[in-house]
């Protein structure tokens, strides 16, 4: 269990030979916590997975809280490039929904989502923990904000809807799902509800006409 202080900002060593350490140190973190979980990600099977000593985990993250921090960041960061373009191109609702869907397949089938889990699952007994959690959701409330004003532009659901609190309704809504998928295993359930929401969402163009207000 990563009891090895509370969490502060990461530790960062020079050269190249340190790089690599530092990467192979964070995947074997993010591994650890996908096949062990949270309770089981300790500084000794880490390294054994990163096929490194452990003091090295302490020598450049200071804790293994930190190092499970950077693991979380790093999964982020890919997924925030991965989805970035395909949100970017979303012209309306329907297609916000569409790009919503592949990417909970895509979270679900990649594991993402195990790791925010298992983050949020030690943030109840590692102090501070769940406040660096909470912060690293927030650039993605911020991503879904953009998004939903980009998809609804100047429609009338668009002028009467606060994006900030939309996206925030969604993001929380968008992760209990993918927990719920997680833990009892199933994703038709949450798979239906999006289909529902496209449902709605064709509905509500076909009533108002296109949304968007990208250029083309």
């Amino acid at each position: 269990m990563a009891k090895s202080g509370a969490p502060s900002n990461v530790m960062v060593r020079g050269g190249a030979r340190s790089a690599e350490t530092r990467r192979l140190l964070i995947e074997a973190a993010v591994d650890v916590l996908k096949s062990d979980g949270y309770a089981g990600a300790s500084a000794r099977v880490i390294a054994e997975r990163a096929g490194s000593n452990q003091g090295l985990i302490f020598y450049h993250f200071g804790s293994v809280a930190n190092l499970l921090l950077a693991a979380l960041d790093s999964v982020s960061t890919a997924r925030m490039e991965q989805y970035g373009s395909s949100v970017g191109a979303v012209g309306s609702a329907t297609e916000l929904v569409d790009s919503a869907t592949e990417i909970f397949r895509s979270d679900l089938d990649a594991g993402y989502i195990t790791v925010l889990v298992e983050m949020i699952a030690g943030a109840s007994s590692t102090p501070g923990l769940g406040a660096e959690v909470a912060a690293r959701i927030g650039p993605w409330k911020e991503f879904a904000q953009l998004a939903i004003e980009d998809a609804l532009g100047d429609s009338p659901l668009g002028q009467v809807l606060p994006s900030k609190d939309v996206a925030y309704a969604i993001v929380a809504l968008y992760l209990g799902l993918e927990m719920l998928s997680h833990l009892d295993g199933d994703r038709q359930p949450a798979l239906a509800l999006f289909a529902h929401a496209k449902q709605l969402a064709g509905l509500f163009e076909a009533m108002t006409g296109p949304s968007s207000t990208k250029e083309t």
